[in-house]
């Protein structure tokens, strides 16, 4: 299980998310800079205790309503060989386990197995920010079979769990800027 230090980050997560989001494909503002919160998320063991993984879920209230983004995380002790330059978010300053690479977690293979795995009832999600917690607010309806399988993250959420009512999926919850809970669908399982 991880073990949440309480420490800090410099830059913290936010600020390496703020500069990163507006330049996502998928990012539903209109220019300008985001004003992130941090509304939800979990996290997943690596199972070799290298990489630390985290599926924060961040709420932009720059526009005329606020829009909620899954950002998966993954946190190493040194570069990603092979990944795309632009799934590093940047290196942070930790201050217990010193530099980390923060990567989109969407481009990382330790992530992308450690989700199939939960998708597949064979992980198990933990607390955000307390160390060996589980968090059974996350929910996977109709497990994945299928060792093959491809996962699509939900990167914009939108609240309601019933979008893939027969297809494996991930369900978890955040809240809106004015403290109201919201729940969403995560992620998606398809076969190949």
């Amino acid at each position: 299980m991880a073990f949440i230090h309480r420490t800090t980050m410099s830059p913290g997560k936010l600020e390496l998310i703020t500069g990163w989001l507006p330049k996502q494909s998928w990012y539903a503002g209109t220019g300008g800079t985001p004003d992130l919160v941090n509304a939800g998320g979990f996290r997943l063991d690596d199972p070799e205790g290298a990489v630390g993984i985290e599926f924060m879920v961040v709420v932009d209230s720059a526009g005329p309503e606020p829009v909620a983004y899954l950002v998966p995380l993954s946190y190493r002790d040194a570069a990603l060989e092979g990944a795309p330059d632009a799934a590093l978010l940047g290196t942070s300053e930790h201050g217990v386990l010193g530099t980390r690479w923060v990567y989109d977690g969407a481009h990382d293979p330790v992530v992308a197995a450690q989700l199939s795995a939960l998708l597949r009832g064979e992980a198990n999600p933990q607390h955000q920010s307390l160390s060996d917690t589980p968090d059974p607010t996350v929910i996977v309806h109709g497990a994945a079979a299928d060792q093959e399988s491809d996962v699509r993250i939900n990167r914009v959420l939108r609240a309601g769990e019933d979008e893939q009512p027969s297809t494996p999926h991930l369900v978890a919850g955040w809240t809106w800027p004015d403290g109201t809970p919201a729940r969403g669908v995560f992620a998606v399982a398809a076969a190949r």
